[in-house]
């Protein structure tokens, strides 16, 4: 994840373009230096995303533990042929779009003869994630125009094209990385910049057994704490500092009063990181936590709040048959 990184370019039925030269990189240090250095101290969870984290996270959707995946592929399998088959003329956005499993599920169902209408929108942070999504979309389905927005969908929502009407994808329980306001907030502008008649499937994973949630959060392979620390090495790039990945252990736990999964880094010796960009060292001692990351859960009732709150009217709700998982559908 590049933010300094600006370019445009077109292959075959592939247009790239990069709009990180917007955000000003300064302003990401100080966002990782007021995390760092506040305290109880954070890191923002998009810098999970370089090209080894969503590798990372590519194969934590594999694990036999992490049911997110294949409960919310599930639930697509089952309703998108009645939903998505005649879909034509029509922008498909999908936000943070990591790798093609989900949204293969929507073209693989949409009617052959209507493809050719259809372009695809992703919106990621991850420029590998993109490019590797893309490639395998159009060796797919043929027809289909794909531009790739590599760009922050949280802050640069107005940078998506909106000549046509547009169904927006939100896969993943995404919104639950957010803190409430900061969803509400984001549904709000989402809201504030649809057309009539444009609609948005978005994933909300559910509350449950706390057994479930933990092992999901907690794999026997231990590829959810190689990610997890990996946000280190992502730091060490933007502040030119001295993580070492060794020095902390990976936490996830189910916070039952929040209804969410909180994973940390805790260190497991006393610390000292430096930088050029520090006034002063940064001191860890031994035990102190660094938050990476909440994945909120929800109920029904808070999904259909959800949507009230931010201006939205629910069409569905659409769930496994363990109610693991939803996949809501909402209008403007």
């Amino acid at each position: 994840m590049l933010y300094s990184e600006t370019d445009t370019y077109q292959t075959n039925r592939i247009k790239f373009t990069s709009f990180f030269n917007e955000i000003d990189p300064n302003q990401i240090r100080k966002e990782l230096q007021a995390g760092l250095f506040a305290e109880n101290r954070w890191i923002s969870s998009k810098f999970f995303y370089d090209d080894l984290g969503s590798n990372f996270f590519e194969d934590i959707t594999e694990l036999e533990e992490y049911y997110p995946t294949r409960t919310e592929k599930s639930i697509l399998n089952r309703i998108a042929a009645e939903k998505f088959g005649k879909f034509r003329n029509i922008d498909i956005v999908e936000f943070g779009s990591g790798d093609s499993g989900k949204i293969s599920i929507l073209f693989s169902n949409i009617h052959p003869e209507n493809l050719s209408s259809i372009r695809y929108l992703p919106v990621d942070v991850s420029d590998l994630a993109l490019n590797k999504s893309a490639e395998e979309l159009r060796d797919k389905f043929e027809g289909v125009t794909i531009e790739c927005l590599h760009a922050d969908f949280l802050t640069q929502q107005r940078l998506i094209p909106h000549e046509r009407k547009r169904y927006f994808c939100f896969f993943g329980s995404t919104i639950g990385n957010l803190e409430e306001s900061s969803a509400k907030e984001f549904l709000h502008e989402l809201n504030a910049s649809m057309l009539p008649g444009d609609r948005l499937l978005i994933g909300f994973d559910l509350i449950k057994d706390h057994h479930i949630l933990h092992a999901a959060y907690n794999d026997k392979l231990g590829v959810t704490a190689d990610f997890n620390k990996n946000i280190l090495n992502v730091v060490n790039g933007y502040l030119s500092c001295n993580f070492q990945m060794d020095d902390f252990d990976h936490l996830a736990f189910y916070n039952k009063d929040m209804a969410r999964i909180e994973m940390h880094l805790v260190a497991n010796r006393d610390v000292i990181i430096n930088s050029i960009l520090f006034e002063e060292p940064l001191n860890f001692r031994k035990g102190e936590h660094i938050h990476t990351e909440n994945s909120h859960k929800y109920s029904l009732s808070k999904i259909r709040e959800f949507a009230m709150e931010t201006g939205f009217k629910v069409c569905e709700i659409y769930t496994d048959d363990k109610n693991w998982f939803a996949l809501s559908e909402f209008e403007k």
